[in-house]
């Protein structure tokens, strides 16, 4: 390990092409975790609401038989749009039978492998390289010619780019290492969101606390910064959620936007947090109403927040003071 160390702090270009070539394998990961996390956790739940209601006695207030929605297949809108073009996983959903609660080791980010949706075709390993694969097939399935969606090399190409962009800006350094982990973290992130509008525990808690762990070495911000920052991110969105709520009737953003907030809040400090919010309130504001626009709909256009907090978080552990600096100058002129 120190010898491989050695040679990142000896040849810039080595250290970066490593970094490209395992964030590029890391990023093959991170479109099942895309697909299937979300499928896990709807399976989850109908396990747990089947288990509950079928548990409850005769006389029970819940005696009344569950709707029969509840015991159908997952329909083809639980599966995202890229999924639903040619990945692998598709085929995967063949194993939940309905009404019954499935096993959680049979579908899972690891098991079963992958195969075409189209004609259950096995991916093989050399059809499973990052990019390459997709190149070599010309975008389709081995067996069945059926069209691979472009989404996934290309959320690949994005997590082994924007990893190597994390280097180059840090260095060989323990927070370039802690800011590559984060960009694994939210790339799934704000997928997810952007397909079934949803950022989940498992990912979202873990990141908070590494951030807080990390703070305990000063990586980013001191321990005491962290937690502030931490606990003003969930209770900045959270305000403005009941605040919203309490005036409308309606709910503004998920509990998810808060937990995410507050671990942007555990590697920036609460000195960034107003970064975070202006840039990814603007950028939020504008996207929505452009899509307002073009699709000719209403205020209640539902649009995801995840993502842009995602995208504003980490320009704001990239450049937090050069931000602030320019916001600074422009405010003064």
């Amino acid at each position: 390990m120190n010898a491989l160390i050695e040679l990142c702090y000896a040849s810039p270009v080595f250290y970066l092409g490593l970094v490209f070539v395992v964030s590029l394998l890391v990023g093959s990961f991170l479109n099942v975790v895309v697909y299937r996390l979300p499928i896990m956790m709807e399976r989850e739940f109908k396990a747990d609401f089947d288990a509950y209601f079928t548990a409850q006695p005769a006389s029970s207030h819940c005696s009344n038989t569950p709707s029969d929605s509840f015991n159908t297949p997952l329909s083809a809108s639980s599966t995202p749009q890229g999924a639903a073009s040619g990945t692998a996983e598709t085929a995967s959903q063949r194993d939940f039978v309905p009404g019954a609660a499935p096993d959680p080791t049979s579908f899972n980010l690891i098991k079963p492998d992958s195969t075409c949706p189209g004609c259950g075709h096995r991916i093989r390993a050399w059809e499973n390289i990052p990019v390459i694969s997709y190149l070599m097939l010309k975008g389709r399935c081995a067996g069945c010619k059926t069209a691979i969606s472009l989404r996934y090399p290309l959320v690949e190409l994005a997590t082994a780019l924007l990893c190597t962009w994390v280097a180059w800006h840090f260095g060989v350094s323990v927070q370039a290492m802690v800011a590559i982990v984060i960009c694994w973290f939210i790339i799934p992130l704000l997928l997810i969101d952007l397909d079934k509008m949803l950022l989940p525990d498992q990912l979202t808690l873990p990141l908070l606390w590494l951030g807080l762990l990390v703070s305990t070495q000063q990586v980013f911000v001191d321990s005491t910064t962290a937690i502030i920052g931490a606990t003003a991110g969930y209770l900045s969105l959270w305000s403005v959620y009941w605040l919203f709520k309490l005036a409308t009737g309606k709910e503004g953003m998920g509990y998810g936007d808060f937990k995410l907030l507050a671990a942007l809040g555990a590697f920036v400090g609460w000195q960034g947090l107003p970064v975070i919010i202006i840039l990814s309130s603007l950028v939020g504001a504008i996207v929505g109403i452009a899509l307002m626009l073009i699709q000719r709909k209403d205020t209640s256009l539902a649009i995801p927040f995840g993502p842009y907090l995602a995208v504003a978080g980490l320009l704001t552990l990239l450049y937090k003071q050069p931000i602030i600096d320019a916001y600074l100058n422009w405010v003064l002129l």
